[in-house]
């Protein structure tokens, strides 16, 4: 069973999921996880599949076909690497929206050889102060021998300095 990464750009529209999905189908693929989303009128988005070895090839070429609808790009997904146990740390960031705040904040997750398991972020108006705040929800892996508390004592210092709100779930 071959895996697939595949990443899927288009303009929003009804039935791009669908014909994703089905043409995935089509070709025996199973469709195990996925990120999907509408930002400013483009729909992106990054899928796990896995096919049958004898059929990988045939859904690559129809999967190359939906472009009009979809560009899709496979990529081949490395084989499942042994982990060592570990452990989510979670955290979210709102403050002020200004430019920087992304390359800080991962910074300071690069800093500590850390990898994302999922950032989530957008811009949203301040409900009473007026102007523009950012929100991200963020997801790193420890492993299990390593403290969270490192971590989390560089995000709050990285908080105070670039005037953000910090809360570590």
């Amino acid at each position: 069973m071959a895996h697939l990464v595949l990443t899927v750009v288009g303009d929003d529209r009804a039935g791009l999921v669908s014909a994703l999905a089905h043409t995935i189908a089509d070709h025996g693929g199973n469709w195990e996880q996925s990120e999907l989303a509408e930002l400013a009128g483009a729909f992106a988005g990054i899928v796990l599949v896995s096919v049958p070895d004898e059929q990988q090839q045939s859904l690559t070429t129809a999967l190359s076909e939906l472009d009009g609808l979809l560009r899709v790009t496979t990529h081949g997904a490395p084989a499942a690497a042994s982990v060592e146990a570990a452990h989510a740390v979670s955290f979210t960031v709102l403050g002020n929206d200004r430019p920087g705040i992304v390359r800080d904040v991962t910074a300071s997750i690069a800093a500590h050889a850390l990898s994302i398991d999922t950032f989530r972020s957008r811009t949203l108006e301040a409900p009473m102060a007026g102007g523009t705040l950012f929100e991200a929800t963020v997801t790193v892996s420890l492993p299990a021998d390593e403290d969270p508390a490192a971590l989390t004592t560089a995000l709050e210092a990285l908080a105070g300095e670039i005037q953000v709100d910090l809360t570590v779930g």
